[in-house]
């Protein structure tokens, strides 16, 4: 059988057929996926009537996102039912041989001059089994918001403690994903207020995964999710995305609290990270590895040598190595390892030499060559790895990219309202794909990223797009429940602005470095530390306003907003005059 990709040669064959499509959304990762393609789409009488009957689109939900969000029902495998104009007639989930069967002689028979009739039932189906949208846990607690506020801040922090599991930590019973945004956002507003409710839930989560069966403490590095509240029975893929930003919350926790537990549990991802995931030739990151539960039961790393590893995803994906870039920054830093800074700054580099277009923006994959410009989770987190690279190692020279980068997404992406879409306008979409969506959670890492580099390159209309990104969802906010963390971060950074430390020297030299990482080495919620060397950033240095250091020194600059607190060039007191700018919002 003959899978086509998603393209108008696989629709002007369905049209000119007269007959429905199918389509196929699955992960490489997906054990279920893999036992419906040698099950049931293997089976030869489901063979025969797709081949005689439809017309048949596979697509990966990974280098494909943008399909995934619009036509997937509920989780993968999905198989979804079209016509030639892409319009959803049905859709299902896991199918065995003979209820596929059924199900495709069905809406065969139907297409050609009952089709309304398969809309009908799905439409039915959808209304009985659709759950209600997220409510705040208690509205007498929840205020209507028609602008950007700490109120706002606070709705998000209450709904975060008022579903999370009070024994065994982080959110939801059935299926317990870690939403490692919700520990970065509780970790921050704790550091604020001293809430020991809040310090709670971030310690409890952390040490229950960590203890979980959801960690995998043979290789290092966490499995997707568990399906029992206690972190057990999970599922036994492993993801780069979700393993770099869980890798970013036990450093930040280490940093903050000092737990030993956390650095080891860090250093686990790390291993795993780099001996499984890391691609020798492009310095990036796997998508991947399968999940293959007899494997992950194996106890010793000899047992697991000779049954053999589960295949890796070899998929280069441009966001989620951003991801990782952020938290291997983060890693160097606080665990004092500069290998991994060196290590994402190659992967950055690999990015932006790679799957950067100073038109097009970021693309999203690379296979061999690159594939699929212009979506924003690429922009919004390229961005945050851009201008973290330059806070973490002091390189400027990712300033201009980061710049050009904004303005691309502001200039194809956003929306009236002030928010971005997920993907670019095509004239030439169809289906579901005509209809642009908005990300809360890529709305916010691209709002925070702006906010960020407003302070670096002292351009207030960065900050203003990045607001104007937030205020857009202050009406509909509370309808994500706890996944709406990151929005609250966000938006607590525009009112929490960050303490900004400029060094002043020349770079790569001991004093200027030993600056650098005095201000990135204490935990401080919202920092920006920027190194501006005279010479070579000369019209950034004349930007700041700031004197000309004298020969053979270097010095350290903190402001907060528009007031200026110290200034140093002993690092030992960077801490000290850190906090005192830190505290005094």
């Amino acid at each position: 059988m003959q899978w086509h990709d998603w393209n108008s040669a696989a629709f002007e064959r369905a049209r000119e057929r007269d007959c429905p499509v199918v389509l196929f959304l699955r992960a490489a990762w997906c054990r279920w996926c893999r036992e419906m393609e040698t099950h049931a789409l293997a089976d030869e009488r489901v063979l025969s009537v797709l081949t005689e009957r439809f017309v048949c689109i596979q697509v990966d939900k990974d280098r494909r996102p943008d399909i995934d969000t619009r036509y997937r029902k509920g989780g993968w495998p999905t198989l979804s039912f079209l016509d030639a104009d892409g319009e959803v007639l049905a859709a299902e989930n896991f199918l065995e041989p003979d209820e596929l069967l059924r199900r495709l002689e069905l809406i065969a028979e139907r297409y050609p001059d009952r089709r309304d009739e398969i809309r009908a039932d799905l439409f039915a189906d959808a209304e009985a089994g659709v759950a209600p949208a997220a409510q705040p846990a208690s509205p007498a607690r929840r205020k209507r918001h028609s602008k950007l506020s700490m109120d706002l801040v606070d709705d998000v922090l209450a709904t975060l403690m008022e579903t999370a599991d009070p024994v065994n930590g982080g959110w939801g019973t059935r299926h317990k994903f870690p939403h490692p945004e919700a520990l970065h956002f509780a970790t921050v507003r704790w550091s604020q207020t001293g809430d020991p409710e809040t310090l709670g839930l971030v310690l409890r989560t952390l040490r229950r995964m960590q203890q979980g069966e959801i960690y995998d403490e043979v290789e290092g590095g966490f499995y997707r999710y568990a399906t029992q509240a206690d972190w057990s029975v999970p599922h036994h893929e492993k993801m780069l995305d979700s393993n770099a930003q869980r890798l970013l919350a036990y450093v930040e926790a280490y940093q903050a609290l000092g737990e030993e537990s956390f650095e080891q549990t860090a250093r686990g991802i790390l291993g795993w990270m780099h001996a499984t995931l890391l691609d020798p030739e492009t310095q990036c990151f796997k998508g991947s590895q399968d999940a293959d539960p007899e494997y992950a039961h194996l106890k010793t790393m000899e047992q697991r040598r000779a049954y053999g590893a589960p295949e890796c995803n070899p998929t280069i994906f441009t966001n989620w190595n951003a991801i990782a870039v952020c938290s291997l920054l983060k890693s160097g830093i606080v665990l004092g390892e500069d290998r991994y800074l060196d290590q994402a700054l190659a992967t950055l580099d690999f990015l932006m030499e790679n799957l950067w277009d100073e038109r097009d923006g970021m693309y999203h994959y690379w296979d061999g060559t690159y594939n699929l410009p212009g979506m924003l989770t690429d922009q919004a987190y390229t961005l945050q790895a851009l201008v973290q690279a330059m806070h973490y190692t002091g390189e400027n020279r990712y300033l201009a990219p980061a710049v050009r980068l904004g303005q691309i997404a502001t200039e194809q992406l956003r929306a009236e309202d002030g928010s971005f879409y997920d993907k670019r306008h095509d004239p030439a979409a169809r289906g579901d794909l005509r209809v642009r969506n908005r990300s809360i959670l890529e709305n916010a890492v691209m709002a925070e990223a702006l906010l960020r580099l407003s302070h670096m390159t002292r351009d207030p209309s960065f900050a203003e797009t990045g607001r104007r990104a937030l205020e857009a969802f202050v009406e509909d906010f509370k309808r994500y429940g706890h996944f709406v963390a990151g929005y609250g971060r966000a938006v607590d950074l525009v009112f929490h602005e960050p303490v900004h430390v400029t060094i002043v020297g020349a770079r790569g030299v001991d004093r200027t470095r030993a600056l650098r990482q005095a201000a990135l080495r204490p935990y401080v919620a919202s920092r920006i530390v920027q190194t501006i060397d005279p010479e070579t950033d000369a019209l950034l240095f004349e930007r700041t306003g700031l004197p000309h250091p004298e020969e053979d020194s270097a010095r350290a600059y903190i402001d907060r907003g528009r007031e200026s607190y110290a200034e140093t060039s002993k690092p030992e007191r960077l801490a000290a005059l850190m906090t005192r700018a830190e505290r005094s919002n």
